[in-house]
């Protein structure tokens, strides 16, 4: 039998598919002689491969028979882990771990965001010579917009729509522009990532105009491409904040809109489909709606002297206070208290800013729980004077990284994810 390379990943021996449906050999061989299962010969010898697809059929045939389908069906909210995988671990007192790594001592070493992505995709730790960080950026050169500036704008309504609209329609049109975007190989993949991830950067200064797209476009390295297109001028500091809340937000294990991009990847499709799928789960309103509520929220305030008064007011009429009580978060995002000591050093006489600190204290000794990421956001745009919406922009940039590392490994991994259905029969029609 030839196998190719992809077809050798998706093939294991005798002793792997045992351990992988945790049996001894002996059944394992009882399991192919009643067909539940296929084995093949391999390329060389008598010895047999079996398909890991086949393998993993029957584990999960087996384990809802064995009474494991509650379990796998509460694994979907929040329950237990339903996927191996060595990008991301999740610590309620440190936040994502990258691979070893905590995002926050990541982001507060500085470390380029595009490093932190590196690390993500191939678990190269981030370069300490100043050289190799220029090389790394170097490699981050978008050369270009990738479709032609006036096409984007036009297709626009006026005034624009907010920015995650803008980027779902860049990633089809330059889909469109990439003939060889179907080729799965990490050295293909990670070229058209920097790329992807840059021009999504430069998209969000749309609204400001052709020029403001060229200098966005002109900057070196996502956090000033991003602030050079939200802002459209200088500044160090900006930048340097912009750069950690990127670091922040690279990566949370299998969030739904990552969980989306793995779906996505595991059916074979192109890198970007995967983050198209990611960006329309990230446009609904428990995504990355979540800081657009929170800016709702800020802006009914108005003024921090009012936060408790319209805190009590909501939980009168039994409204939810956005940006508060994470599941995995009782006590606070860690990452949420990194950029709300960013925004309160920016900005600290900004009213917003000061409404998102009051929230903090008011729902905090209320019993509402910690911040969260998204509170985090907001309060940083706020601080640097950004447009309204631009908190998701940052957000959608930042969490691509995440996306095409989780693209990359399910891409390695080879299986289709394809849960099962309890039936629940309902009421007939007559």
């Amino acid at each position: 039998m030839n196998q190719s390379k992809d077809s050798r990943e998706e093939f294991l021996t005798a002793v792997e598919a045992a351990a992988l449906l945790d049996v001894k050999l002996s059944t394992l061989y009882a399991y192919t002689s009643r067909r539940l299962i296929q084995s093949h010969p391999a390329e060389r010898g008598r010895s047999k491969r079996y398909r890991r697809a086949d393998l993993e059929r029957l584990r999960a045939r087996r384990d809802a028979r064995a009474g494991h389908a509650p379990l796998a069906a509460g694994a979907l909210r929040w329950g237990e882990p339903v996927l191996d995988s060595s990008i991301t671990a999740l610590s309620p007192e440190r936040g994502p771990i990258y691979r070893g790594r905590a995002a926050v001592d990541l982001a507060e070493q500085d470390q380029p965001f595009e490093a932190v992505a590196e690390l993500l995709w191939t678990g190269e730790a981030p370069a300490t010579d100043p050289q190799a960080r220029e090389r790394t950026r170097y490699l981050w050169g978008p050369r270009g917009f990738g479709v032609p500036p006036e096409m984007l704008p036009s297709l626009l309504p006026d005034p624009p729509l907010p920015p995650l609209t803008a980027l779902s329609l860049l990633v089809p049109m330059l889909a469109s522009r990439d003939p060889g975007r179907f080729t799965q190989r990490p050295d293909a993949v990670t070229p058209r990532a920097r790329s992807l991830i840059v021009r999504m950067a430069a998209a969000l200064g749309l609204a400001g105009g052709r020029e403001r797209l060229a200098t966005a476009l002109a900057a070196e390295g996502v956090a000033e491409t991003l602030w050079a297109a939200l802002a459209g001028r200088g500044g160090s500091d900006e930048v340097r904040a912009l750069n950690r809340a990127l670091v922040l937000v690279a990566d949370h294990e299998l969030n739904t809109s990552t969980f989306a991009a793995r779906v996505a990847a595991s059916a074979g499709a192109d890198l970007y489909a995967c983050v198209q799928a990611a960006l329309a789960t990230l446009s609904g309103p428990r995504h990355g709606g979540a800081s657009e509520r929170i800016e709702a929220l800020v802006s009914e305030i108005g003024r921090p002297e009012d936060t408790e008064r319209v805190v009590h007011e909501r939980a009168r009429r039994g409204e939810p206070i956005e940006g508060f009580g994470h599941p995995f978060y009782p006590d606070g995002d860690p990452r949420a208290a990194t950029l709300l000591g960013l925004a309160s050093e920016l900005a600290p006489a900004a009213s917003a800013v000061r409404t998102c600190l009051s929230l903090v204290d008011v729902v905090t000794r209320s019993g509402g729980g910690g911040a969260t990421l998204d509170l985090g956001l907001v309060a940083l745009a706020a601080a640097l004077e950004l447009p309204p919406g631009s908190a998701a922009g940052i957000f959608a940039v930042g969490r691509c990284a995440g996306w095409v590392a989780h693209s990359l490994e399910h891409y390695q991994a080879g299986f289709l994810l394809r849960p099962r259905a309890r039936h629940r029969p309902g009421s007939e029609a007559g």
